[in-house]
C-alpha cells in the first residue's frame, strides 16, 4: 500500500517530532524546575537568616526575621505543591518520581512548612524589640516530631511554643521532605 504524498511531507517529521518532544524536556518543564529551585534556594537562605539569629540572639532584628519567615511562607504550601504538579522527566530535577503517587503526603508536608513559617512570622510581629527569652528554647526542652514524623499542630499550640522550637519543627519538615522526595 502506498503512503499518500502528505505522509511523506508531514507524517514522518511529525512522528519524529512527537517522539523527540516526549524525550526532551519542554521549556515550560525547565521553567518549573528553575522556579522551584530558585524558591528552594530562597527558602534555604531565609532559614539560614533565622538560624543565625537564634545562634546569636543579639543579631535579632524582627523585620529581617519576619521577612525571612515570609519568604518561606510565601513559597511553601500550595505554591510549593504547584511546582511539583506534573513531574515530567527532566535531567535538571532532583525530585524523585514518587511525588505523584504520594501527592497527599507531599501536599501535607508543603502545608506544614507554610504553617510553621506563618507561626514564625507571628512571633516576630509580637516581638519587635530584642529577642526575648520566650522565643528561645529552654536547655533540655524536648523538640518533638522527628525527621519522619513531623506534623503541624494547630495555631494555638504553635503560638504557645517558643519560636525556636517552631523553627526546629520547620527544619525537620524540610528534612522529612528531602528524605522522602529528593534524590541524593
Amino acid at each position: 500500500m502506498r503512503q499518500p504524498k502528505s505522509w511523506n511531507k508531514f507524517g514522518l517529521p511529525s512522528a519524529v517530532g512527537a517522539v523527540l518532544m516526549t524525550a526532551i524536556p519542554s521549556p515550560a518543564a525547565e521553567d518549573v524546575v528553575g522556579r522551584r529551585q530558585a524558591d528552594m534556594k530562597a527558602m534555604a537562605a531565609a532559614a539560614k537568616t533565622i538560624s543565625g539569629m537564634f545562634k546569636d540572639p543579639e543579631s535579632y532584628k524582627a523585620v529581617e526575621f519576619r521577612l525571612a519567615a515570609d519568604t518561606i511562607r510565601d513559597r511553601s504550601g500550595g505554591i510549593l505543591s504547584g511546582h511539583f504538579a506534573s513531574e515530567d522527566a527532566n535531567p535538571q530535577s532532583k525530585a524523585r518520581p514518587n511525588i505523584p503517587e504520594e501527592r497527599d503526603r507531599f501536599d501535607r508536608i508543603a502545608n506544614d512548612l507554610r504553617g510553621y513559617a506563618a507561626a514564625l512570622d507571628v512571633a516576630a510581629e509580637q516581638n519587635p524589640g530584642p529577642m526575648p527569652a520566650s522565643m528561645r528554647m529552654k536547655p533540655g526542652e524536648a523538640m518533638g516530631g522527628g525527621p519522619l514524623g513531623t506534623h503541624i499542630r494547630n495555631e494555638q499550640e504553635l503560638s504557645a511554643m517558643p519560636a525556636e522550637h517552631v523553627f526546629h519543627l520547620m527544619i525537620q519538615t524540610c528534612t522529612t521532605c528531602h528524605a522522602r522526595f529528593r534524590m541524593e
